[in-house]
């Protein structure tokens, strides 16, 4: 009998013996980290209030289309036209207020049927305790309605680790133009 269980035995301790090694094996590339490990020590949600201006018509215009499709200019969306934007973020509606950063990065009409926007930017902070720090969205913005909300997807400098929306409300929009103000108030969870 002791004969029989030696063999079942070694085969046995075999397959634990590789499948705990394998199974167990740690990679390189990665590892479990706990926030304060890094430095981090409470979550705070913050809420942020300004104005962000979009200048398409203008000598020195802070919107610009770089592309379109072969039917924007006939459809009643502009359905294909992509903008970059390098529009001022201030504390008030007045384009004359304290600048407190830039929204950077781009917008496109998405919608057939409805103006919608899908927008994808960096809120770039140039002043006070956020300084230097950014916010990036990205998200559908239905231009029309009064009130939208944007997720934010991440952030840098003291916003890192963000997550949370954005509401936004367009306060002036000249249909003429193309120019708008646009309120947004800001709920963001960060360390």
């Amino acid at each position: 009998m002791a004969k029989t269980l030696i063999p079942v035995f070694l085969i046995f301790s075999t397959i634990v013996f590789f499948s705990t090694t394998v199974a167990g094996k740690s990679h390189k590339f990665s590892k479990k980290l706990s926030p304060e490990k890094l430095g981090f020590k409470h979550e705070k949600l913050t809420h942020l209030n300004f104005f962000f201006h979009d200048i398409v018509t203008s000598q020195n215009p802070t919107a610009v289309r770089v592309a379109e499709a072969a039917m924007t200019n006939t459809s009643k969306t502009l359905f294909g036209a992509v903008m970059i934007i390098d529009d001022p973020l201030t504390e008030g509606p007045e384009m004359e207020s304290k600048l407190v950063g830039r929204a950077q990065g781009m917008y496109a009409s998405a919608g057939q049927n409805e103006l919608g926007l899908l927008m994808a930017m960096t809120f770039h902070f140039v002043e006070g305790k956020f300084n230097g720090s950014n916010l990036s969205f990205l998200g559908r913005n239905s231009v029309f309605s009064e009130v939208r909300e944007l997720p934010i997807v991440g952030g840098s400098g003291l916003f890192r680790f963000a997550r949370g929306y954005a509401e936004a409300r367009t306060r002036t929009l000249d249909m003429k133009t193309g120019n708008a103000v646009v309120e947004y108030n800001v709920y963001v969870f960060h360390y």
